[in-house]
């Protein structure tokens, strides 16, 4: 039988000087009580109750075991109210990652929105330095980590949280000096600004891929914003995220090209402990930056203000 179990039906008994009073108290029968104690005595080798037909008493060394078994049971449910107001209260700290290139993303601005609107929670979030091991971020103190991957693993939590769209765009300057581009296969006679995490561009029409290895590349990063600065300046052809440039797109600093066709679609998950239990303070943030991408849609011609604060970085 489980210890904690026969302990908080001892520590009844004690209290109440009768089996059939401990058992209405913890809301089970008098024989499993009464089995409990025989259990108990048992494993401890020892008398630890005097039964009489009129009462049942603690031996001297029943007195000694009941004050211990207390204490233990109190520590236990102090410590298990103590956890549950953690999961219970949003306030605390917070801890948050994600790969570089997502933050560049304006999910810098939606994290600190919530700061500001949750005060007590105290929001860490780092980006980059992220293993592509599943759960070295729990291993190493966050809450939250932020995949645009499938992860088949089931015990982990995954929540979506938006859909990235990605634009093939360049700066006027450039277009005006290059050929004109017809179809995906002119790519190749082009120069191209590439993730280095992403030395393919997938482009669609109509439901159909186009795979393109890219092997004019004149510049790489392992940062959006870089690679943004670098089209803008009229360095070649970027494949990016349509929330990272469209600004640019707005205001005409970059240009869509092959507008025909539609960049990768891509996923943003929130990833978060395994478990039936989930922190206040952490559904409280999936829900918040959830919404946040709901409300803050990015549409050909719209540009939220936030995402001007993005882009600026």
């Amino acid at each position: 039988m489980d210890r904690i179990t026969v302990m908080r039906s001892f520590v009844a008994v004690g209290e109440h000087g009768s089996f059939s009073r401990a058992a209405r108290g913890l809301g089970i029968s008098g024989s499993l009580v009464s089995r409990h104690i025989a259990e108990l005595e048992k494993q401890l080798g020892v008398r630890l109750v005097n039964r009489t037909a009129r009462a049942v008493t603690l031996s001297s060394v029943g007195r000694r075991y009941y004050d211990f078994s207390r204490r233990i049971i109190e520590e236990i449910d102090h410590e298990d109210e103590a956890l549950r107001g953690v999961f219970d209260k949003a306030e605390g700290p917070l801890a948050v990652i994600c790969p570089k290139w997502i933050g560049n993303l304006d999910l810098g601005e939606a994290i600190a929105d919530f700061a500001v609107d949750h005060p007590k929670i105290h929001v860490r979030f780092e980006v980059g330095g992220m293993s592509d091991r599943t759960f070295d971020f729990l291993d190493k103190g966050y809450d939250i980590a932020f995949h645009t991957r499938d992860l088949r693993d089931s015990t982990l939590l995954v929540r979506k949280i938006a859909d990235i769209d990605f634009v093939l765009c360049a700066a006027p300057s450039y277009l005006k000096e290059a050929d004109a581009l017809a179809d995906p296969a002119a790519i190749a006679e082009h120069d191209c600004l590439v993730h280095i995490n992403d030395p393919v561009w997938h482009l669609r029409r109509d439901g159909e891929e186009t795979r393109l290895k890219i092997l004019s590349t004149v510049y790489s990063s392992n940062s959006y914003l870089t690679l943004r600065k670098a089209a803008v300046r009229g360095r070649g052809l970027a494949l990016m995220p349509k929330r990272t440039v469209m600004a640019d797109l707005d205001n005409g600093d970059l240009e869509r090209v092959l507008p025909a066709y539609d960049g990768p679609a891509r996923s943003l998950y929130a990833v978060h402990s395994p478990g039936s239990h989930t922190m206040r303070k952490v559904r409280l943030f999936l829900d918040y930056i959830t919404v946040w991408f709901r409300r803050h849609p990015l549409t050909d011609g719209t540009t939220p203000s936030s995402t001007q604060g993005a882009n600026s970085q």
